[in-house]
């Protein structure tokens, strides 16, 4: 596995070794032990999710102010373009966004760290997504920060108009969202 910085130093992009030949391919796509040492992180994960979403969904920007998760991010079906926003004010990069684009052929992964809002939009007719988190989801702590903000000018692909879920269309922008110190 590879491990590389994003324009904001804490995301990171993981690109496992794939095996591949006429039959197909084999790839371990996690393994704590070599997660730590080349991320240079100590992080347990406690729960794996898994959405299924259609061509255009925008899912986020979604993060917990209490209990926040780190996640470690990938796609086994289809393409996102994924997208971490840092809401950590004590933070350099504090309002600042990466985004990349995961693939089940590209077999790329994101880590986003506790204190990032996250969010995805799906670029295929349809996208299986999973995560591992750090911390169990609390949805009385959930919180949403509004995908397409002036203040993050976030460059989401171009097409139609995202299909939201009703939380999504209604969350907050960032100046009046709860924050990380």
């Amino acid at each position: 596995m590879q491990v590389f910085q994003t324009d904001i130093p804490d995301v990171l992009v993981l690109e496992p070794k794939v095996f591949g030949d006429e039959r197909g391919y084999f790839l371990e796509s996690f393994n704590q032990r070599s997660f730590n040492q080349l991320t240079g992180l100590d992080v347990q994960f406690v729960q794996d999710n898994h959405s299924h979403s259609a061509q255009g969904v925008l899912r986020g920007l979604h993060y917990q102010i209490e209990h926040p998760q780190g996640k470690l991010v990938r796609v086994v079906q289809g393409r996102v373009y994924d997208v971490a926003v840092d809401l950590r004010q004590s933070s350099a990069t504090f309002g600042r966004w990466t985004g990349i684009e995961l693939s089940a052929e590209n077999f790329r992964q994101l880590w986003i760290p506790p204190g990032f809002a996250h969010g995805f939009v799906v670029l295929s007719e349809t996208a299986d997504f999973l995560y591992k988190t750090t911390d169990y989801y609390y949805p009385e702590h959930e919180r949403c920060i509004l995908w397409n903000d002036p203040e993050l000018a976030i460059a989401w692909p171009a097409g139609s108009t995202p299909k939201l879920s009703i939380k999504d269309r209604s969350a907050f922008p960032l100046k009046s969202a709860p924050l990380f110190d």
